[in-house]
């Protein structure tokens, strides 16, 4: 948008605002016809060509009525993040790369009023008080955001984008991400019921692979979703119950945790329970399910590599529990099954970098065997070569066995 284009949308912006009154029950056909007829007397004064009028009116109306220039973002598929640093320092994320953008909001307070939007729309605050919150939009995106004094630069806002389009794992497959044999290998695991743990960094594809993964799930089985931020999308599960926590209300009370979600999901008869991500001593109370009966259990966290995903869930339990350590690896080794590491390499690329298996404890240690790891072979057009390889054969085949299940893991 030209400085011209801008000024005079601010202008138009600012005068509509004072002569609408926006509480009222206005339908959005009558703000764009009001917006229409507001640019066509400024036309008048200053010289507006067909696409700069139609661009400015779409701008006015986000402006006005939907979530101003994140409107448009949204919108663009191609675009993964969006990082909004103060009113005017946005970056988005594009086919991987990171830039900046020129548009931004026109003040403190427009950019105030489209982060109590996005808030109030889940029943989520935030404010001085409740600086940050997790929240999601209508598409699902999921949204984090920061405020002052926290923020020192200004309100915060990132959004992390979802494709519309569901993944599959052939998709996956295709993309390179994960091999076809390990690709059946795990849904060999998923249908037979191990207890399996994604472990990932940051904007690895933990959400996307957890999905992809529920998809080999028996329709008739009864599945309960447990998250902070409702993000997963499980799709032919008829009997599907999606639970999310709720934050502490402006007194501090009422709040609901993930650990009690947990306790009150054993209680509706599931089958399986997933856990979208643990960050606390809630993995305690993830692992006490997966022993009591509910086997084929998914979950995921944040971990830089199989073994080290294991050590954080030790971690997260030992800041809820006064246990012995040893007790707790043990527990940790006894609910989990199957690790599956997932890591973005340096060409923005996302792959499945291992497959563990959790044998028990020895030593005191927990015990992973690698059952497949990713080799890489060199780079080619500045894209990563390379292949997820087996490396073993899979030790705990009871639950293949008991499944009735008589291939064998070869």
């Amino acid at each position: 948008m030209t400085g011209k284009m801008e000024k005079e949308k601010i202008r138009l912006q600012k005068e509509l605002l004072d002569t609408l009154n926006l509480n009222q029950n206005l339908t959005d056909e009558e703000i764009y016809e009001r917006i229409e007829q507001e640019i066509l007397s400024r036309s008048k004064e200053s010289f507006l060509s067909v696409a700069e009028m139609q661009m400015l009116k779409k701008e006015l109306f986000n402006a006005m009525r939907r979530l101003d220039i994140l409107s448009g973002l949204l919108e663009d598929e191609e675009i993964s993040e969006i990082m909004v640093n103060g009113t005017d320092r946005i970056f988005i994320e594009k086919k991987g790369k990171i830039m900046e953008i020129e548009e931004s909001f026109s003040s403190d307070e427009r950019l105030r009023n489209v982060i109590q939007q996005i808030v109030s729309s889940c029943n989520r605050i935030v404010n001085e008080t409740v600086p940050i919150v997790d929240a999601r939009l209508e598409d699902g995106s999921r949204v984090n955001v920061v405020l002052p004094p926290i923020a020192l630069n200004g309100a915060v806002m990132t959004i992390r984008k979802f494709p519309k389009a569901f993944f599959t794992m052939e998709r996956l497959i295709q993309m390179e991400s994960i091999t076809r044999e390990a690709a059946d290998f795990l849904a060999v695991l998923v249908k037979a019921r191990y207890n399996i743990f994604i472990s990932g960094g940051t904007g690895s594809g933990k959400t996307t692979f957890l999905n992809v993964l529920s998809s080999y799930i028996p329709s008739e089985e009864r599945v309960i979703t447990i998250e902070d931020s409702a993000e997963l999308q499980l799709n032919g599960i008829p009997n599907l119950v999606r639970l999310e926590t709720r934050n502490a209300n402006v007194e501090g009370e009422n709040a609901i945790s993930m650990s009690q979600l947990i306790k009150t999901a054993l209680r509706m008869r599931p089958d399986r329970i997933i856990v979208g991500e643990v960050r606390d001593a809630a993995a305690m109370d993830m692992m006490n399910s997966m022993l009591t009966g509910h086997d084929g259990s998914l979950s995921s966290g944040h971990g830089n590599s199989g073994k080290e995903m294991m050590l954080r869930l030790e971690t997260m339990i030992l800041m809820g529990y006064d246990m012995p350590v040893l007790a707790i690896r043990q527990q940790i080794a006894a609910a989990i099954d199957i690790v599956v590491h997932l890591g973005r390499l340096r060409d923005n690329s996302r792959r499945v970098l291992e497959i563990s298996e959790v044998l028990g404890v020895e030593g005191g240690e927990i015990q992973m065997h690698p059952l497949y790891e990713f080799c890489e072979y060199g780079e080619e057009d500045g894209r990563i070569i390379g292949k997820l390889e087996k490396k073993e054969t899979l030790v705990k085949d009871r639950k293949l066995l008991q499944s009735g299940w008589k291939g064998g893991i070869t």
